[in-house]
């Protein structure tokens, strides 16, 4: 059994290791093309300054996210907060996990009106709350209600769907 478990891996290295070969000698031949392209440039105009042409940024199409994705990686970063957080610091840290272009004003606009609407949604279901931050910014926090000693319900997120629903917790 071992045999066939030490086999896979063994495999599966070697892929990795021969995809990340091929993904240098890309690299490689995409720093060469650049090289070529700026020496091509410079030969029309010599007073070019390279260095000031920034590279273009990537933006995610509208549809990129799976349907329920953006709102656990909402929920993630709001479990993680220590405190209550603005809808643009939590679509920045959005950006920071998607390993996107931080510097970049209008995806940053972007996604805090994608987030501000989920956030207003999942509000509405009374999964997350929502507190008058300074000025007009509102600060977001997970919705936490425990069981009480009087027999409240608890209010849990993800909601419970099917044979969970009917479940429930029992604290002493």
């Amino acid at each position: 059994m071992m045999d066939i478990v030490i086999m896979g891996l063994m495999k599966r290295r070697a892929l990795l290791t021969h995809d990340i070969e091929e993904t240098h000698e890309r690299l490689r031949q995409m720093v060469v093309d650049l090289e070529s392209l700026d020496a091509t440039l410079l030969q029309f105009d010599p007073k070019m300054a390279i260095e000031t042409i920034k590279p273009r940024a990537f933006r995610p199409p509208a549809d990129w996210s799976k349907r329920g994705e953006m709102m656990r990686l909402i929920v993630s970063v709001l479990r993680r907060a220590t405190e209550p957080l603005t809808t643009r610091d939590i679509a920045f840290e959005l950006i920071v996990e998607r390993a996107l272009d931080k510097s970049d004003q209008r995806l940053i606009r972007l996604m805090s009106k994608r987030v501000g609407v989920a956030l207003r949604h999942q509000r509405d279901a009374g999964r997350v709350r929502s507190v008058l931050g300074p000025g007009q910014y509102n600060l977001w926090e997970i919705a936490r209600e425990f069981v009480g000693t009087g027999g409240e319900t608890e209010a849990s997120f993800p909601p419970r769907r099917g044979f969970a629903a009917g479940i429930r917790s029992t604290h002493i």
